[in-house]
């Protein structure tokens, strides 16, 4: 059965002119395939200068900053239960003080009223799994919190939800997509369909701003599988390599792109795996430890690796990426993310019982990210790249 085949940059980052090109130096951190290295101003990678030096905006640390966070969890409705860690029970506050410091220079920060007056009229999608909606939720936090007294208007649905900022005209909305290619029922079962996206893709068609992930959902089997059937090329597969499978959905992805945004209008991002901390080898390369969860981990980690179960699933991502004409931007945060191994929910969330909180070892959210929280990293690192 023919299925198809399958470095965070040096804390210093030097730029040469020579020829009127840029070269780059990078080490192993970050992958060198996940950058942007395309010359629209769509496509560039995010790069702050200061005093004729430049910073490549996702290497750097994490350092802690008693201004943070944002804002606050109870001035913010529309968090899920899932991610609402204080809600939730979770008493500890170090892991909101943190924010991310490029190698040498600083982010802009974040304004909620400049974000509403540059993006007026316009709409913002996001498109993907849960983690999309974790990012979603944070970015009306985060922008809410500059406008209180804005008239808004919340619309809640499966599979798409939206929140307006009626003074504005600006619409942020989530479109759930787990895999963003289709799923239809046949007879009964879900099939996945490698090679169709129609479906999904006439509601993301008119956006200004797309931002698309998917990751997590591919791996999962059993009871927590999504579908019954894959089908690609007309051929129904009980099952397929995994990584295989993301990169023909990906490359049906890609395709639907670039036959349908116009770009000149239309700014679209593609973010990164973000990635889990389930076990001590997903973050630990020193000694071994008793931790099995997240569950008590309070501060980020201090490595340069990225040792998680995502690895090959961003080489499918490089990949496909790569191969486009005119690529969204990718908005890299995987190995950022990979340092903040304190930011799950872990036990503090709505939807777990009694029981399920006193056995953190098999209960604990590690996958998605509590808010306030990381996500809004992520869309500061949005925010710098729409607009600066």
């Amino acid at each position: 059965m023919p299925l198809l085949s399958h470095t965070v940059f040096s804390s210093s980052f030097t730029i040469l002119w020579l020829l009127s090109l840029h070269f780059f130096a990078g080490s192993a951190m970050l992958l060198v395939g996940l950058k942007n290295r395309h010359s629209h101003p769509q496509h560039r990678s995010p790069m702050l200068h200061s005093n004729q030096t430049s910073c490549e905006v996702f290497a750097g640390s994490w350092v802690y900053d008693e201004s943070y966070p944002l804002y606050s969890y109870s001035a913010c409705s529309i968090i899920d239960p899932r991610f609402n860690c204080q809600m939730y029970g979770r008493r500890d506050t170090d892991y909101l003080k943190y924010r991310w410091k490029p190698a040498n220079c600083e982010l802009p920060r974040f304004s909620g009223v400049d974000f509403l007056m540059k993006m007026r009229g316009k709409t913002v999608m996001f498109v993907g799994d849960s983690l999309g909606r974790n990012q979603w939720e944070s970015l009306i936090c985060m922008i809410s919190t500059s406008v209180p007294r804005t008239q808004t208007q919340m619309q809640g649905g499966d599979p798409f939800s939206s929140f307006k900022f009626l003074d504005y005209g600006v619409t942020i909305s989530y479109y759930k997509a787990t895999y963003l290619v289709d799923i239809d029922t046949i007879e009964g079962k879900r099939v996945l369909k490698l090679d169709d996206i129609r479906g999904n893709a006439n509601a993301w068609r008119n956006a200004d701003v797309l931002s698309f992930n998917t990751g997590h959902w591919w791996s999962h089997k059993g009871s927590s599988q999504g579908w019954e059937y894959m089908e690609y090329g007309g051929t129904m597969y009980e099952d397929m390599d995994r990584v295989d499978a993301l990169e023909r959905a990906l490359r049906t992805w890609a395709r639907w792109v670039e036959s349908n945004v116009d770009m000149s209008r239309s700014r679209v991002f593609f973010q990164s795996i973000s990635p889990t901390h389930y076990g001590p080898g997903e973050w630990n390369v020193g000694p071994v430890t008793t931790t099995k969860s997240c569950y008590g981990e309070t501060t980020p980690m201090t490595g340069e690796t990225y040792p998680g179960t995502y690895t090959d699933q961003m080489e499918a991502v490089k990949a496909v990426l790569g191969d486009m004409a005119n690529p969204p931007f990718l908005l890299d945060i995987t190995a950022l993310s990979a340092m903040r191994k304190d930011a799950h929910p872990s036990i503090y969330s709505g939807n777990l019982t009694p029981d399920q909180k006193a056995n953190p070892e098999h209960a604990s959210d590690c996958s998605h990210w509590c808010l306030p929280g990381l996500p809004d990293t992520w869309n500061q690192l949005f925010y710098t790249a729409l607009f600066f």
